[in-house]
């Protein structure tokens, strides 16, 4: 059964330890996807592009899975870090930002720094689709709805029973979601956010 819940978010102004905004960038399929392996001078396909996120979503999205203490939280296609970045700061747990721009992971680990949260979080430069994730007990998303599906069998395959994976707009076609909000969001409007736990 999917729960569907609605959350008004009336935000005149965030605390100034709360980052802003939270976006994620291009996430390459390198070798993953079949067109590509047959012909390797065509260029490799997507997982979303850098894009801000609303930070009323961003905190939803951690409280949807519940995030504690004892969580590893992996961000794939962690744009300029703030997903984990915020689950450290608000929640204290370790989290591990996937991001395939070197730039944006540079700029990430000196966000991290700068939040006294470097010991907490780490940030890889690499493809979410190469990326072992079997430590993550939770793992967030905002890319595409392709990109969702690219990952779908990789989450399958390496998460534990009972991982959580959240994702902002885009659902997993037909794997059900445990739940599904729709957050306000004072500068995107209705947002949609999805959780589904992995073995259900």
């Amino acid at each position: 059964m999917v729960f569907w819940s609605r959350l008004v978010v009336i935000a005149p102004g965030w605390p100034p330890a709360v980052l802003p905004v939270v976006g994620l960038v291009t996430a390459l399929a390198l070798g993953c996807a079949g067109a590509a392996l047959a012909d390797p001078q065509r260029p490799p396909p997507t997982l979303g592009r850098f894009e801000p996120s609303p930070i009323e979503v961003v905190e939803r999205m951690l409280q949807l899975a519940n995030v504690t203490t004892d969580d590893v939280v992996y961000d794939l296609g962690s744009g300029d870090g703030r997903i984990v970045i915020l689950a450290a700061t608000r929640h204290g747990v370790h989290g591990v930002g996937v991001e395939i721009d070197p730039q944006l992971v540079a700029f990430s680990r000196r966000e991290a720094k700068r939040n006294r949260v470097d010991h907490l979080v780490t940030f890889v430069n690499a493809d979410a689709l190469t990326v072992d994730v079997s430590a993550a007990t939770v793992v967030t998303l905002f890319l595409t709805r392709q990109g969702n599906l690219l990952l779908r069998p990789k989450l399958h395959r390496e998460l534990r029973l009972g991982a959580r994976v959240v994702s902002y707009a885009h659902d997993m076609g037909d794997w059900v979601p445990e739940r599904v909000e729709r957050i306000g969001s004072r500068t995107a409007g209705w947002q949609t956010i999805y959780l589904w736990r992995i073995g259900r």
